[in-house]
Order: C-alpha cells, then sequence, then structure tokens
C-alpha cells in the first residue's frame, strides 16, 4: 500500500511543450484515508533534479528515508492524477515537514483556503 508523501518510480510519458513527463520519482500527495482504499488513480508531484527556484517548487535535500540520491525539486506546478499501475517502486517517504510544505504549496497554486 502506497503512503502519503512516498518518493515513487513512475513513468509519465511523453511530455507536451514544458510538462514533467518520462522516467522519473514523484511525490504522492493524495490523503491517506483515500490511499487506505487503495485507488485506482492517486495525485503525484512530480520530482526534477533540474533546480530552477521557482516559488511552487519545494526542495527535497536527500537523506536515508527518502531514498533520493541527489536534490531534487518538488514541481507543485505539474500535480497530476496518475493511475496507480504506474508506480514502479517506492523509493522512500519525504516526511510529513515536506509534505506539508508541498500541500501548502498545492493549496496556493489551486487557491484552495487554508
Amino acid at each position: 500500500m502506497l503512503n502519503s508523501g512516498d518518493v515513487v518510480e513512475l513513468d509519465l510519458g511523453l511530455p507536451l511543450g514544458r510538462e514533467a513527463g518520462l522516467r522519473r520519482p514523484a511525490v504522492v500527495t493524495t490523503a491517506q484515508r483515500i490511499l487506505e482504499a487503495s485507488p485506482s488513480v492517486i495525485q503525484v508531484v512530480p520530482l526534477t533534479t533540474t533546480i530552477r527556484g521557482f516559488g511552487s517548487e519545494i526542495l527535497i535535500e536527500p537523506d536515508q528515508s527518502n531514498g533520493l540520491e541527489r536534490p531534487a525539486a518538488a514541481q507543485c506546478q505539474h500535480v497530476r492524477a496518475v493511475s496507480a499501475g504506474r508506480v514502479d517502486r517506492v523509493l522512500g517517504n519525504v516526511g510529513a515537514v515536506a509534505l506539508a510544505r508541498i500541500r501548502e504549496t498545492l493549496g496556493l497554486i489551486l487557491d484552495i483556503p487554508s
């Protein structure tokens, strides 16, 4: 079972324009209560090692918990729904603090009142 904040490896397919695509890690942002029901579709935020410093990106430093090998930016501007079947493996978990920062940024992007 997946958990909120998991760093998963998946294939997002061929990108169009400036979309995030191809094979890459992403952070699962779906609520835990939804994940416990084993949904067929989950929400993810792709990660990139190209750090641009955009306000819509959250820097994730590598550590033993998240399974990343290099610093990566969570590209909140690229949040998307994907089939759970796209997940190849779980690398680790970003933890509660990073997940909260990602969700806060998603709330700003989507204009969801806090």
